[in-house]
C-alpha cells in the first residue's frame, strides 16, 4: 500500500487514505461524548479502482491507533471496522457495552 498516505478530517468525521492527491478510501465516524467519549466508525468505502489494496485495512488499523494516541475507544458500529477488529483483538480492544449501547442510541436518533 505504497504511496497512500492517511490522515483524518475531524471536522468532517472522516479518516481519508490519500493517494496522487485523491481521496480513494475513508471511514466515516463521530465523536461519542457521553457516558465516555469514544471514536464511532459508522461507515468505510474505497473506491473501486483501489479495492483489494489493503486501503481499509490500513483506515481501520489507523483509527484505531489514533484512538489509542488520543488515549479513547473505538465504537465500531461499522460492519467492516468490527470484523476487522475481531480479526485484530491484539490491535482493536472491545468497547464497553456502555458505550456500544450509547453510539446505537446516537445512531438512531
Amino acid at each position: 500500500m505504497s504511496g497512500v498516505e492517511i490522515r483524518d478530517d475531524r471536522t468532517a468525521g472522516r479518516l481519508e487514505a490519500v493517494a496522487g492527491g485523491e481521496v480513494v478510501g475513508h471511514i466515516e465516524y463521530f465523536v461519542l461524548d457521553s457516558p465516555a467519549r469514544a471514536l464511532v466508525p459508522v461507515h468505510t468505502l474505497v473506491e473501486p479502482a483501489h479495492e483489494g489494496k489493503g486501503i481499509a485495512g490500513a483506515l481501520a488499523r489507523e483509527l484505531y491507533a489514533l484512538a489509542g494516541r488520543e488515549g479513547v475507544p473505538v465504537v465500531p458500529l461499522c460492519p467492516y471496522v468490527a470484523a476487522w477488529a475481531e480479526r485484530h483483538p491484539d490491535e482493536a480492544p472491545a468497547a464497553d457495552p456502555a458505550l456500544v449501547a450509547a453510539a446505537k442510541e446516537r445512531v438512531r436518533r
